[in-house]
């Protein structure tokens, strides 16, 4: 919670003040990460998103370093509280083992939701980050 306010924080700092640095290039992913997977959800169905975070998990359980990005309606689809997918077991296992979830601001605030739960929230310059450093990349 504390992470996701302080990223709150910078983020809307730099876009109401850093007219040199627009808020495409403001990252919080770090540049000298790469991961082994990188995991881009889109769906907003839960069972999909629920199959995304196994995989995650599983992933992690392999010793692969795996980082998920929240797109689109993918922020929908995460914050599901379908009782038919433990979403929160998941979550809470994959950020307790080290995994980042990182989730695109301009989405979030086209939904009018500056917190989702566990997430950092960035920008494109996160996910080309992502998409550029990752070994894998997979789309959910």
């Amino acid at each position: 919670m504390k992470k996701v306010l302080i990223s709150l924080f910078l983020f809307a700092s730099i876009c109401a003040f850093g007219q040199q640095l627009g808020c495409e290039q403001y990252s919080v992913f770090d540049k000298k990460s790469s991961p082994d997977i990188g995991i881009v959800i889109t769906s907003p169905d839960a069972e999909t998103v629920w199959n995304a975070m196994r995989l995650a998990t599983y992933a992690q359980g392999q010793g692969d370093q795996v980082v998920l990005f929240l797109l689109a309606k993918g922020l929908d689809g995460f914050q599901s509280k379908d009782p038919a997918y433990d979403l929160e077991t998941l979550k809470d296992a994959f950020v307790s083992n080290g995994g980042q979830i990182i989730a695109c601001a301009t989405c979030a605030q086209q939904r009018g939701t500056e917190e989702i739960g566990m997430c950092t929230i960035a920008s494109m310059a996160d996910l080309y980050q992502i998409i550029n450093r990752s070994k894998k990349v997979v789309s959910f």
